[in-house]
């Protein structure tokens, strides 16, 4: 494991971090550099296409990566950053194709935990102070929300040159609320912790329902993905996987994965029950989605892009 100004470091020579937030853990590397963002995609396996998040540690810096702002997304980074919720914003010349996967927008962050901010504070000493990230996991597949998570699925593919920060596992557990902030109204492209009611509170706009076809991360139909075959709101069978709310029993011969008493657990151990299932080696995993707005919402998107895999 490496120290902050180890890990800005090599993100200024050029190699990368995996790093963690909030939400899930990072795969990043410097912005401005080319060779080291198109390594994150080769060892993802991720289509160029599709875009990376650009992590900044001060809302000062959202001018240097964006153009044409609209006050409401300043009003948003105000209040939610640092914090779960990205920003689609039109982009500035910094914004490079590479980072953007050939559109004309960006997606911006401010992540809300420590080590995070520290090394992009401690990059900025050095370097652009901005960090292209994914998440850092094989693409379409299960997001990391520990160190551990980090090492089993990249440690073949980083070298030493590249940094992991431990810092135990994620508060949150789910992917950032992703709002496009390029039109006159906002637009939620991806739930999150973020919700709608929140974001139409502190801006006092309705949230648009237009066609947008920007893409985003998390916008493939199937995603989030584990090995084992995620099936949604059936009965059990014995040998299955099980994941759902404390006040639901466990059927016999079913194997309990987790049992968060809320929501807030439900989202925070979803991908370590994933992960945990295909530890197991088991083929199914029933769930048992749960009801209501906000955060549950954003955890049945993340389950019914996880069923079709």
């Amino acid at each position: 494991m490496s120290s902050i100004k180890d890990a800005a470091k090599s993100l200024y020579e050029g190699f990368l971090v995996a790093f963690p937030t909030e939400t899930v853990y990072g795969l990043g590397a410097d912005a401005t550099n080319e060779k080291a963002v198109s390594r994150i995609f080769e060892i993802k396996g991720r289509p160029l296409d599709h875009p990376v998040i650009v992590h900044l540690s001060s809302i000062d810096q959202i001018e240097q990566w964006a153009v044409n702002v609209p006050k409401y997304a300043y009003t948003l980074a105000e209040k939610y950053w640092p914090g779960p919720m990205t920003v689609i914003l039109n982009r500035s010349s910094s914004a490079k194709d590479w980072i953007t996967g050939g559109q004309n927008t960006v997606g911006i962050r401010i992540p809300n935990h420590e080590i995070a901010l520290s090394l992009l504070e401690e990059f900025r000493k050095i370097g652009s102070g901005a960090i292209a990230a994914p998440s850092a996991n094989k693409f379409g597949k299960v997001s990391p929300t520990s160190f551990q998570h980090v090492q089993d699925e990249l440690s073949q593919d980083l070298t030493l040159q590249d940094a992991i920060l431990d810092g135990g596992n994620s508060a949150i557990g789910i992917e950032s609320t992703i709002i496009d902030c390029t039109q006159d109204q906002p637009k939620i492209l991806r739930p999150g912790f973020i919700t709608n009611k929140m974001i139409e509170e502190t801006t006092g706009l309705i949230l648009s329902d237009s066609i947008t076809n920007i893409r985003v991360s998390g916008s493939f139909k199937s995603h989030y993905a584990p090995q084992a075959k995620v099936l949604l709101d059936v009965e059990p069978q014995s040998g299955d996987g099980f994941v759902a709310l404390e006040e639901f029993a466990t059927p016999l011969n079913v194997i309990r994965l987790i049992a968060p008493k809320n929501i807030e657990e439900f989202a925070q151990n979803l991908y370590y029950a994933f992960r945990s299932a295909d530890e197991k080696k088991l083929s199914r995993i029933v769930v048992k989605q749960p009801l209501g707005d906000n955060l549950a919402l954003a955890i049945r998107d993340r389950l019914q892009k996880a069923s079709n895999n």
